[in-house]
C-alpha cells in the first residue's frame, strides 16, 4: 500500500470524533451566551436611596396663646401687653373683658402686642383675654386674664365716680340736691379720691349737715369755677371746645346753659375717644345723674345753644 494513502477510519473512531466536536461547539455557545446576556434588573435595595441627612418639610405649629406680660395694669387703660405663644402671625384682634384693645401689632410669629382699654366702669377686676385671627378664636391651653388694678390718682378718682354716679355716698358727703344741685359736691368728692386735700377754702365736713359744713367752692358751681380759675397752685389749664382733643379722662367740664358767663353745671370727663377723626367726650355726673353723657348731645339736644369749657388737671 503506498505511504501517502490514508488508512481507513473505523466506525468507532468516527463516532468518538463527532462526539468531541459536538461537545466543543456546545461549550463555545455556552460561553458566548454568558458574555452577551443583559445585566439583571436592579432590585429595590440596589436603587439610589435618599441621603440620611435630608431635612423633612417643616410643619407649621398650631396657633396658641400661652402667656401675657404684664398680667396687670391700670383701670384707666393704656398698659401695653405682650402676648406670646405659637402660630400668631395672623392675629387680628385682642379683647380684654369684652372690650377691644387698641394698636394690635404682630411683632413676630410668636409675639403680639396690644394696648389695654380702660376697665369696665373703671372697676378693678380679672378680665378675660381673647385673641382672634379673623373670625377664629386662638386657643389658650390655660385661660389668660388681665388684672385691672387701681394704680394712680386718676384710677381712684374714676373708680369712685363710676361707682357713685347713681349710688350716692350721702353718709360721708351728704346730698346737696335739695339746696340747688349735687353736681359740684360730686365732682369735689372725686377730686378727694384723686388725692386733693381739703383746706379752709374748699371743704365738706359732717356730710354737709348744715350750710356752714361745706364751702361754696366745694358745692356751688359758680364759686367752684372762680376758685379753679384763681388758684394757681392747682396747676390747671383752661381749654375751650375747640381744644377738646387735649381733654383727658378725669378733667372737669363746666357748662353755661344761657350764655351769661356764669356756669350752671359741672361734670367729670369719663371717656375720650376719637371716632372717624372726631374727638368724642362723655361725662359722669349728678343731677342729671349719668355715667357717660355725650358732650355733643348735651349741647345740641339737652341744652341747645349752651356752651362748655374744661379744666385740664395735671396727671
Amino acid at each position: 500500500m503506498p505511504s501517502s494513502a490514508r488508512r481507513p477510519v473505523s466506525p468507532r473512531v468516527r463516532r468518538r470524533r463527532m462526539t468531541a466536536a459536538v461537545l466543543l461547539a456546545s461549550s463555545a455557545l455556552l460561553w458566548a451566551g454568558c458574555s452577551a446576556a443583559p445585566a439583571p434588573a436592579p432590585t429595590a435595595d440596589a436603587r439610589p436611596q435618599p441621603s440620611s441627612t435630608s431635612t423633612p418639610a417643616e410643619v407649621a405649629e398650631a396657633p396658641a396663646v400661652t402667656a401675657v406680660s404684664p398680667a396687670s395694669g391700670s383701670v384707666s387703660g393704656g398698659t401695653t401687653l405682650t402676648l406670646t405663644g405659637t402660630g400668631l402671625a395672623d392675629v387680628t384682634d385682642v379683647t380684654i373683658g369684652g372690650v377691644p384693645a387698641t394698636d394690635v401689632t404682630v411683632a413676630e410669629d410668636g409675639s403680639v402686642t396690644a394696648v389695654a382699654p380702660a376697665a369696665l366702669h373703671y372697676q378693678p377686676a380679672a378680665a378675660a383675654i381673647v385673641v382672634a385671627s379673623g373670625s377664629e378664636t386662638v386657643p389658650q391651653p390655660t385661660p389668660l386674664n388681665f388684672a385691672y388694678a387701681v394704680e394712680t390718682g386718676v384710677d381712684a378718682q374714676m373708680q369712685y365716680a363710676l361707682k357713685h354716679w347713681k349710688d350716692y355716698n350721702s353718709a360721708q358727703w351728704g346730698n346737696l340736691n335739695p339746696v340747688g344741685g349735687d353736681c359740684a359736691n360730686f365732682v369735689s368728692q372725686t377730686l378727694i379720691q384723686r388725692g386733693w386735700a381739703q383746706n379752709d377754702t374748699w371743704f365738706n365736713r359732717n356730710a354737709a349737715a348744715t350750710i356752714s359744713d361745706w364751702s361754696p367752692e366745694w358745692g356751688y358751681v359758680p364759686a367752684m369755677e372762680k376758685w379753679l380759675a384763681s388758684d394757681a397752685s392747682l396747676g390747671l389749664t383752661r381749654l375751650t371746645l375747640d381744644q377738646r382733643d387735649q381733654v383727658k379722662v378725669g378733667d372737669i367740664g363746666m357748662f353755661d346753659w344761657n350764655l351769661n358767663n356764669t356756669p350752671d353745671h359741672v361734670m367729670l370727663v369719663s371717656s375720650v375717644k376719637v371716632v372717624d377723626g372726631v374727638t368724642k367726650i362723655a361725662f359722669v355726673s349728678h343731677n342729671l345723674d349719668g355715667d357717660y353723657r355725650d358732650l355733643d348731645n348735651v349741647l345740641n339736644v339737652e341744652h341747645p345753644g349752651g356752651t362748655a369749657w374744661f379744666w385740664s388737671i395735671p396727671a
